[in-house]
C-alpha cells in the first residue's frame, strides 16, 4: 500500500482510513455498538483502550502522582495534560485569532469556529455539530426517554444538570453571587457575563471592524450587520430579521400577545426585558450607576444618555445642518426632519409622526382612551408618565430636591424650572427679574409675568367650547370645563364628595381634620385657606381693591364684585332644572334646589329645628345663646344678623336705596318696596 493512501471508506459519511481496524472502530459511532463491557460496573465502550483506562478508576492503584495538588493519573498522557493546569504555558496558538490553548485537542476544536467544519452528524436527522459532546446531547432529542423529571411540574430533561437548573425556577434559588455588588444569579454563565460589567472585559472581537463584546451572543448578533443576512421573514408584513428571536418578538406586534405579566400591578409586556425594567419601578432598584456622580438609573440606556452629559462627547453629526448628538437614536430622529420622513399619519386629522409611539399617544386625543389607571383613586391617564407623576400625589413623594435651598419637587420638570441657572439665582438672591410695565409688580418667571399682564390687557385666550366663557389661564379652562362634563376627579376618602380641582379637595379635607393653618397676625383668627385669610386681613386694613365701574362701589373680593355686577346687568347664569327659576349666585341656586328636594341639612343641636342654609342656623342659634354681635355705632342697639343692622343704620343715614320703577317712590327696606308694588298691581286689576 502506497504512503498516504486510505482505501477503507465509510459508506455512511465517506470518511476514509488507512487500515481496516480504523474503519471498524469508526463504524461503531454510526451503529452505536459498544462491545467492550466493564465487569465491575457494566459500563460499555467502543474501544478496548477506553475500557482499559476505565478499569483503573476501580483500582486503588494510580501510577502517576501530581506533587502540586496530590491528584493521581492513570496514564502518562493524562498526567502530562494535568500538569499543564498548574503551568501558565499555552503552547498551542490559533493562526487566525492568536488565541492560545494548553492542549492540542482544544486548539483543533477551536479551529472549527474559523473553518466552519462540523464533523459530527446525527444519524437520525443529518444535523451536524462542531463537537462530539454537542452531538451526544442532540441525539437525546430523538430518544423517547427523558430520564430526569421535575417533581413540581413533571417537566422532563435529558440531563440531570438541566433538571437542577430548572428546579431553581421553583425554589427561587440563586446560588451565584457577585463579589463586587452582591447581585445574585440563577446560572453561573449569567454571573460570568455580569462580572464583565465590573471588569470592563470584552473578550469577543469582531474580525471585520474590531469592535469588542462581553458575550459571544452579542458578537454573533453584531456580525449580521456586516453580512447583511436576514434569513427570518415575517409572514404578516414581510419584514426580515437576522435572528429568529427578533422575529418572534416582532410577531407579537401583530398578534398582540403580551406573555410577560407584572406580579405587582398586572401590566403585561411583549418582551421579558421590558417587564424586568418595569418591575424596577415597583422595587426602586436602579442597578446602573454613573462613575462620575454616582447617580443611578433603571436602564443601561438611561445611564449611557446621562454619561454623555459628563463626557460631552457627541459623535453623531448631521450632514445637513452640522448639529451633533450624543445618542444615535436622537440623531436618527433628527435626520427625519431633513428627509421630511413622517411615515405614521393620523387617520382622523392627518397629523403625521416620525414614530409609531407618537401616533399612538396622539390617537388617544381622538378616542379619549385612557389606558393607565391609578390603583388608589381610579383616575385614568392617556400616557404612563402622567400616571407615574400622579401617583406621587398619594405617596407624597418628592424625590427631586434643589441643592441650594433644599426645596423638594414631585416632578423633575418642576425642579428644572426652579433651578434653571439665571432664574435659580434670582429665586435665592430674592431678585424678581420680570417686571410689569403697568403696575411694576415683579415676578421670578416670565410665564408668570405673561399671565399677570392679561389682567391689564383683559386678554382671555382660553375659550370654553360649550358656553363661550374665556379664561386667562389654560388650567382655569380645564377646571371650568368639568362643570359641563360633570367630572369630579378629586374624591374625598372620608365622605366620598367629589371636586373639580385638587385645591378644593385639600380645602375640604380640612373640614374633617379641623386644620386651619392660616392665622391672622392682627386678631389671631384662623382660616382653612390663604384666600380667606387675605380677604379677612382687608377688614383690618380697610382695603377694597375691587371697584364696580357702574356705581363705584368697592369690594374686598373679586368674586363679590362679579356677583354685584350682575345686579347692573341683570345676568342670572344659574338656572334651576326643576322650575326654571334663575339666580345670580350658585349658592342661591343650591339653597333653592333644597326646597324642591325638601332637604334641610343644617340642624340646631338645642331644639332640633332644621334649616336649608347654614347662615340661617347660625342666626337661629343666637336666639339660644342671646348673642347679638352686630352693634349700631350711632345708638348702640345690637342685632343677631348683619342684614338687620344694615337696615337699622338707614334710619340714621336716611338712605333709601330701593326705588319703585312705576312712581319713583323710595324705601329703606326691600320688603317695603315689594309691598308697595302690590298697590300698582291692584290698580291695574281694577282698571
Amino acid at each position: 500500500m502506497g504512503q498516504g493512501q486510505k482505501p477503507f471508506v465509510c459508506t455512511i459519511c465517506d470518511k476514509s482510513f488507512s487500515i481496516s481496524s480504523g474503519l471498524v472502530k469508526h463504524l461503531r459511532i454510526h451503529t452505536g455498538e459498544k462491545p467492550y463491557t466493564c465487569s465491575v460496573c457494566a459500563k460499555c465502550f467502543r474501544q478496548k483502550t477506553h475500557l482499559d483506562k476505565h478499569k483503573i478508576t476501580h483500582s486503588e492503584e494510580k501510577f502517576f502522582f501530581c506533587w502540586e495538588c496530590g491528584i493521581r493519573s492513570s496514564s502518562a498522557t493524562d498526567h502530562a495534560k494535568h500538569k499543564l493546569i498548574h503551568s501558565s504555558v499555552k503552547p498551542f496558538s490559533c493562526s487566525e485569532c492568536q488565541r492560545r490553548f494548553r492542549w492540542k485537542s482544544s486548539l483543533l476544536e477551536h479551529m472549527r469556529i474559523h473553518t466552519g467544519e462540523k464533523p459530527f452528524s446525527c444519524s437520525q436527522c443529518t444535523k451536524t455539530f462542531r463537537w462530539k459532546s454537542s452531538l451526544v446531547e442532540h441525539e437525546r432529542v430523538h430518544s423517547i426517554d427523558k430520564l430526569f423529571s421535575c417533581t413540581e411540574c413533571a417537566k422532563s430533561f435529558y440531563k440531570r444538570s438541566n433538571l437542577e437548573q430548572h428546579q431553581r425556577t421553583h425554589t427561587g434559588e440563586r446560588p451565584y453571587a457577585c463579589s463586587d455588588c452582591g447581585k445574585v444569579f440563577t446560572y453561573q454563565s449569567e454571573l460570568l457575563k455580569h462580572l464583565r460589567s465590573h471588569s470592563g472585559e470584552k473578550p469577543y472581537t469582531c474580525s471585520v471592524c474590531g469592535k469588542c463584546f462581553s458575550s459571544m451572543s452579542n458578537l454573533g448578533n453584531h456580525q449580521h450587520i456586516h453580512t447583511g443576512v436576514k434569513s427570518h421573514a415575517c409572514t404578516e408584513c414581510d419584514k426580515r430579521f437576522a435572528q429568529k428571536s427578533a422575529l418572534i418578538k416582532h410577531f407579537r406586534t401583530h398578534t398582540g400577545e403580551k406573555p410577560y405579566e407584572c406580579p405587582e400591578c398586572g401590566k403585561s409586556f411583549c418582551r421579558k426585558s421590558n417587564l424586568k425594567q418595569h418591575v424596577r419601578s415597583h422595587s426602586g432598584e436602579k442597578p446602573f450607576s454613573c462613575v462620575h456622580c454616582e447617580k443611578s438609573f433603571i436602564t443601561k440606556a438611561h445611564l449611557a444618555r446621562h454619561q454623555a452629559t459628563h463626557e460631552e462627547e457627541k459623535p453623531f453629526i448631521c450632514a445637513h445642518c452640522g448639529q451633533t448628538f450624543a445618542q444615535y437614536s436622537t440623531f436618527v430622529q433628527h435626520e427625519k426632519i431633513h428627509k421630511d420622513v413622517s411615515p405614521f399619519s393620523c387617520s382622523d386629522c392627518g397629523k403625521v409622526f416620525s414614530e409609531k409611539s407618537g401616533l399612538e399617544k396622539h390617537f388617544r386625543t381622538h378616542t379619549g382612551e385612557k389606558p393607565y389607571s391609578c390603583l388608589e383613586c381610579g383616575k385614568c391617564f392617556s400616557v404612563n408618565s402622567a400616571l407615574i407623576n400622579h401617583r406621587k400625589v398619594h405617596t407624597g413623594e418628592k424625590p427631586f430636591s434643589c441643592t441650594m435651598c433644599l426645596k423638594s419637587f414631585s416632578q423633575k420638570s418642576h425642579l428644572d424650572r426652579h433651578s434653571r441657572l439665571i432664574k435659580h439665582e434670582a429665586v435665592h438672591q430674592g431678585n424678581k427679574p420680570f417686571s410689569c410695565t403697568e403696575c411694576e409688580k415683579s415676578f421670578n418667571w416670565k410665564s408668570s409675568l405673561v399671565e399677570h399682564t392679561r389682567l391689564h390687557t383683559g386678554e382671555k385666550p382660553y375659550v370654553c367650547p360649550d358656553c363661550g366663557k374665556s379664561f386667562t389661564r389654560r388650567s382655569s379652562l380645564v377646571t371650568h370645563y368639568r362643570i359641563h362634563t360633570g367630572e369630579k376627579p378629586y374624591v374625598c376618602i372620608d365622605c366620598g364628595k367629589g371636586f373639580t380641582d385638587s385645591s378644593n379637595l385639600v380645602k375640604h379635607h380640612r373640614t374633617h381634620t379641623g386644620e386651619r393653618p392660616y392665622t391672622c397676625s392682627e386678631c389671631e383668627k384662623t382660616f382653612t385657606d390663604s384666600s380667606n385669610l387675605i380677604a379677612h386681613q382687608r377688614v383690618h386694613s380697610g382695603e377694597k381693591p375691587y371697584v364696580c365701574s357702574d356705581c363705584e362701589k368697592s369690594f374686598t373680593l373679586i368674586s363679590n364684585l362679579v356677583t354685584h355686577q350682575r345686579a347692573h346687568t341683570g345676568e342670572r347664569p344659574y338656572g334651576c332644572t326643576e322650575c326654571g327659576k334663575k339666580f345670580s349666585r350658585s349658592s342661591h341656586l343650591a339653597t333653592h334646589q333644597r326646597a324642591h328636594r325638601g332637604e334641610r341639612p343644617f340642624s340646631c343641636v338645642e331644639c332640633g329645628r332644621r334649616f336649608t342654609q347654614i347662615s340661617n342656623l347660625i342666626a337661629h342659634q343666637r336666639a339660644h345663646t342671646g348673642l347679638r354681635p352686630y352693634t349700631c355705632t350711632a345708638c348702640g342697639k345690637s342685632y343677631t344678623q348683619r342684614s338687620n343692622l344694615i337696615e337699622h343704620q338707614r334710619t340714621h343715614t336716611g338712605e333709601r336705596p330701593y326705588v319703585c320703577n312705576e312712581c319713583g317712590k323710595d324705601f329703606n327696606q326691600n320688603s317695603s318696596l315689594i309691598k308697595h308694588r302690590k298697590v300698582h298691581l291692584k290698580h291695574v286689576e281694577t282698571v
